[in-house]
C-alpha cells in the first residue's frame, strides 16, 4: 500500500455530478472528486488502517502530499490519517497543525482541526497550550483565532473556563461571522458543563447577537 494509491479510489469512484454540487456547497473553493461522505468512510477505513501498518510511511509527508492535492476530498483524507496517527505525534506536531489551519482553509478543515486535533493535542502536552494559544489569538489570521476559541469543544469538563472566557471576551467586538460564531458556539457546548458560569458571563459581557445567541440556545432560565 503507497499513498499514491489514493488516487486511483478517488478516480475510480469520482461523480462528476456530485462534484459539482459538493463545490458550490463550498463556495467553489475546492474542486472535488464527489465522494459522499460515506463512500468516503467506506473506501478510506480499509485504505488507511493498511497504510498504518506499512513500515516507513512517514505520517506527516503522506499528509502534506494530500494536503497539496486540490480535490477536497484528499484534505479530509489527511485529517483522518493524522487523527489516527495520533500515537506517532510529538510535542513538534503543533507546528504541523498550525500549518494545516492556515493552508487549504475552510470551516470543515479548520473545525476539524480545532476539536479533533488540536484539543487532544493540548490534553497530551498542557505545557504548551498557553505560548500558542497566546500567540493564536493576538494574530490576524481568522482561522487561527477560530481555533484559539473553540478547540476546547470536546473537553466538556476538563475546559478552562477562564481561558474560554478571556478569549470570548478578548473577540467579542469581531465583526467576523466566523469569530462570532465561534463564541456563540464554544460558550454553548461549556453551558452543558457549567451553565451557571455561561449564564454569567453572558449577562456580563457584551457579545455580538449572533454570540449571544448561539451561547444561550440551550441555556434554561434559573
Amino acid at each position: 500500500m503507497e499513498i499514491n494509491q489514493l488516487d486511483e479510489l478517488f478516480e475510480s469512484n469520482a461523480n462528476p455530478t456530485q462534484a459539482q454540487a459538493m463545490s458550490k456547497y463550498m463556495r467553489q473553493l475546492f474542486p472535488f472528486w464527489g465522494i459522499a461522505r460515506p463512500l468516503r468512510a467506506e473506501l478510506l477505513k480499509p485504505f488507511l488502517k493498511e497504510l498504518l501498518q506499512q513500515p516507513g510511511v512517514d505520517w506527516e509527508n503522506a499528509a502534506r502530499h494530500w494536503w497539496s492535492k486540490p480535490q477536497r476530498e484528499y484534505h479530509y483524507c489527511a485529517m483522518e490519517w493524522v487523527l489516527l496517527c495520533k500515537k506517532k505525534w510529538t510535542p513538534d506536531s503543533i507546528v504541523f497543525f498550525e500549518w494545516l489551519i492556515v493552508n487549504q482553509s475552510w470551516w470543515d478543515s479548520v473545525d476539524f482541526i480545532a476539536s479533533n486535533l488540536v484539543g487532544p493535542y493540548f490534553l497530551r502536552w498542557p505545557e504548551k497550550k498557553e505560548a500558542w494559544i497566546e500567540k493564536w489569538s493576538n494574530s490576524n489570521e481568522l482561522w487561527l483565532i477560530r481555533t484559539a476559541i473553540i478547540f476546547q469543544l470536546k473537553y466538556k469538563a476538563k475546559t478552562d473556563g477562564a481561558l474560554l472566557f478571556a478569549l470570548a471576551q478578548q473577540h467579542a467586538d469581531s465583526k467576523e461571522f466566523f469569530i462570532q460564531k465561534a463564541i456563540g458556539w464554544a460558550l454553548r457546548q461549556y453551558a452543558y458543563t457549567n451553565p451557571e458560569a455561561v449564564r454569567e458571563f453572558v449577562a456580563t459581557t457584551t457579545l455580538a447577537p449572533l454570540s449571544r445567541r448561539e451561547a444561550c440556545k440551550h441555556l434554561l432560565p434559573r
